[in-house]
């Protein structure tokens, strides 16, 4: 029953997220593919990663992750900043223009929490919001970055 109704409600987000995805999608001249609307999800993700990161958390190899990388810098939606700590190191940074196309993303989340504050009572969102926080800092340590 549990994990039935959380599949629901997962799916529904995913079914959001790939329509708001091939909306921003289009097949001209420096628009996005899907792999890339993907990979600067998971940039956005991991809080400005190095390609080492990025590269590992997605399982591929570096040159690959580079090729990636290089292509989302020449369309402008990220930037490489040097780290403060080591100064041959750099970190994937958004830029302006992505955080115009996140807040596509974005919506329906927010949309969908206020919708659950309207319909639920205050104790049972605080209840709600204490179980999100559980699953997300004990029982999901594969995402941990």
């Amino acid at each position: 029953m549990l994990e039935k109704s959380f599949t629901e409600v997962y799916e529904k987000f995913e079914l959001i997220f790939f329509r708001r995805v091939f909306e921003k999608v289009r097949e001209r001249d420096g628009s996005l593919s899907a792999m890339e609307a993907f990979s600067l999800e998971v940039i956005y993700l991991l809080h400005e990663p190095t390609v080492g990161q990025f590269a590992d958390f997605l399982n591929i190899s570096q040159s690959n992750a580079t090729y990636k990388v290089n292509s989302l810098i020449k369309k402008g939606y990220i930037e490489r900043q040097n780290s403060q700590v080591d100064r041959r190191e750099y970190h994937l940074v958004l830029s302006e223009k992505f955080l115009n196309y996140v807040g596509l993303f974005n919506n329906y989340e927010h949309t969908v929490m206020q919708r659950c504050e309207e319909r639920f009572s205050p104790e049972d969102v605080q209840t709600f919001d204490k179980i999100l926080r559980v699953m997300s800092e004990e029982l999901m340590p594969e995402c941990d970055a």
